[in-house]
């Protein structure tokens, strides 16, 4: 990813409310990667798509390695005026001395929508837009990309004006350049530190000189590597990339930081600035584009799935109640309930909302998808055929949406069914997201499921470098020493087993020799009920005692509380969340036997064998 960001970057260097009125008329326009959705007209539907797609095919020319295509076209909502796109937007921005926005975009992991005035004002009009698409576009490599740099990336990037026979990008504005020279520069070493959690970043005085600073620093950077045919930021990229401290990165890439500052200020201080031009028109055929109208209903539907993103709650829930009232079966509507219910907390009424969704055949890889994972959850095994019908249904309708492969392992690694399917599902997953550690984990569990217990060792090995916290990385190492250790007591008893083969007792007769052989013993199966875990739910909190496991994957414990112990189990810990407080677990924390006489909190589910208390659900360590 470094190398292709940095080359792309060297690229780009040598280029010169309430339910509305039923009169409205709302028009619905899908382009190849785009959904524009508008109560103007079809004229407009047609010149905001192909603006969209220009400006998509203009951004992946310059970052062609780090494009983020969402699995599902992005929502355009283009309102005619600033009262509509008000009645959308998140609630912070209609604050008193908040700025005037002409567009928005709501970024989600599993959704993008986009707000846009039609009535906006001003030479840049899809700034705000374009800023933000140069985040997704960089979404890939937030997790190590400096934040001065992927702001002033953006910055950079959102006064791109696409004309009809070339683009130009780059160009200054001049509120940044007035702010910059009426006030102090932060010294170089404190931009280049700032985080999500600096006040640089989060408040309104301090983040002004700081995305300012983080633009004329990047278009500097930009010009004078094009002018004196360098690649320092190319190179910068590259040392951040490799975890490099920003700082020293800067150092080793930019020389001098306090001549750099120097050189900023003269340049902030200059009378005009370049900007570059992409030799290259930008055309899309507007002829092949489809317009249809929608219903108020629709399009109210829409609305308030904006207005749940947007953190507006209240107002989704009216909006939404109207809508279900005026049109029962939309899909959409039922939904974006189920979002709204899930945000919440509700889950049970989540799933119900998700599941009438499904009903009543929506074409939303997300109903399906998140009508499955909370069936799955919840662990009943009544819903088993809707489960596996809704996750494939969700992987037709979207490809390369990782979650659903990975759910569908899991439901045939916990049934103990389809266990070689179950893992080239786990294997898609992680080729589609391979730096989600817990589709790594969930691999590993199926091959234990399948007692391939070396390859559930490399898989968890390579999981080691995708962890990125320590309590991430205690935990992978955890799992990797319980596995080791099964590893090893399994080879034992085969071990066992062939050495009683090998002294098995002969027997012999007047005509004839008998061999009698030992044959290994199968696996005994789970002591306890394997039911779902769907019983009520307790806790008890105090000191765990008797912990001990087995093969494959089973705990008991107890935890002793007021002079009596309560008896637990789990037959798979792997589905156990653990946690802890007040105190990090160390990196070989294993808890087969590192948790004996540990202060626990532990909920838990109760069974139909009133012998024992019920199965784990979690367990909460603290000193």
């Amino acid at each position: 990813m470094c190398k292709n960001l940095a080359a792309l970057l060297l690229l780009f260097a040598t280029i010169p409310a309430s339910a509305r009125d039923s009169t409205e008329h709302w028009f619905e326009l899908q382009s190849p990667h785009f959904v524009v959705l508008t109560d103007s007209n079809e004229k407009q539907a047609r010149r905001i798509a192909s603006q969209f797609e220009r400006m998509r095919a203009v951004f992946h020319t310059l970052f062609p390695t780090a494009t983020a295509d969402a699995g599902s076209p992005i929502v355009v909502v283009a309102l005619k005026d600033k009262k509509d796109f008000q009645a959308l937007e998140p609630a912070a921005y209609l604050a008193k001395g908040q700025l005037d926005l002409a567009g928005l975009f709501l970024r989600a992991p599993d959704k993008n929508y986009v707000l846009l005035r039609l009535d906006a004002q001003g030479e840049h009009p899809f700034a705000t837009v374009y800023h933000e698409y140069t985040h997704l576009m960089l979404s890939k490599a937030e997790e190590w990309l400096p934040l001065w740099l992927n702001e002033g990336l953006a910055e950079f990037y959102q006064n791109t004006d696409i004309q009809d026979k070339d683009v130009l990008l780059g160009q200054p504005s001049p509120d940044d350049i007035l702010y910059l020279r009426q006030n102090r520069l932060l010294p170089l070493t404190t931009l280049f530190k700032v985080d999500h959690a600096s006040p640089y970043y989060h408040e309104e005085q301090k983040g002004s000189i700081f995305y300012a600073e983080s633009w004329a620093l990047t278009h500097y950077l930009e010009v004078t590597d094009r002018e004196k045919s360098t690649d320092r930021l190319g190179d910068y990229v590259k040392l951040v990339s490799q975890h490099q401290d920003p700082v020293t990165a800067a150092q080793n890439a930019f020389g001098d930081l306090n001549q750099l500052q120097k050189a900023l200020e003269a340049y902030i201080d200059q009378g005009s600035f370049k900007l570059f031009k992409m030799n290259s028109a930008v055309t899309f055929d507007e002829s092949s584009l489809q317009v249809r109208p929608v219903s108020a209903s629709e399009a109210d539907s829409v609305r308030a799935d904006v207005l749940v993103y947007s953190d507006r709650i209240k107002d989704a829930q009216a909006l939404l109640d109207a809508t279900l009232r005026d049109d029962p079966n939309n899909a959409l509507a039922h939904e974006s309930m189920g979002y709204l219910k899930f945000r919440e907390g509700d889950f049970a009424a989540a799933k119900k909302w998700y599941g009438e969704a499904v009903q009543l055949d929506s074409h939303s890889y997300l109903a399906h998808y998140y009508f499955a994972a909370m069936c799955l959850n919840e662990g009943d095994t009544s819903h088993d055929e809707a489960i596996e019908s809704s996750l494939r249904t969700a992987i037709k309708l979207n490809p390369s949406f990782a979650p659903a492969y990975d759910s569908l392992a899991m439901l045939y690694g916990s049934r103990h069914m389809k266990l070689g399917e179950a893992h080239l599902l786990n294997a898609q997953a992680i080729l589609l997201e391979p730096d989600n550690l817990n589709f790594r984990l969930n691999a590993a569990n199926v091959l234990m499921e399948q007692e391939q217990f070396a390859s559930a060792i490399n898989v968890l090995k390579l999981a080691a470098h995708v962890a990125k916290t320590p309590a991430e990385t205690a935990l992978v190492q955890s799992r990797l020493d319980q596995v080791e250790q099964f590893h090893s007591s399994i080879d034992r008893a085969r071990s066992a087993n062939a050495e009683a083969m090998t002294q098995a007792s002969v027997v012999t007769s007047s005509n004839s020799r008998v061999v009698v052989t030992t044959e290994p013993a199968p696996p005994a199966g789970p002591k306890y009920p394997t039911e779902a875990p769907s019983g009520p739910r307790h806790t008890a909190k105090g000191i765990l005692r008797s912990v001990q496991c087995s093969y494959p994957s089973v705990i008991t414990l107890g935890i002793e509380q007021g002079g009596k112990t309560v008896s637990l189990y789990s037959n798979n810990y792997y589905k156990i969340a653990f946690s802890a407080t007040n105190y990090t677990p160390a990196s070989n924390f294993n808890p087969c036997k590192g948790m004996e006489g540990m202060r626990a909190l532990v909920e838990y589910a109760e069974v139909s064998d009133k012998t024992i208390a019920g199965q784990i659900l979690s367990i909460e360590l603290t000193k």
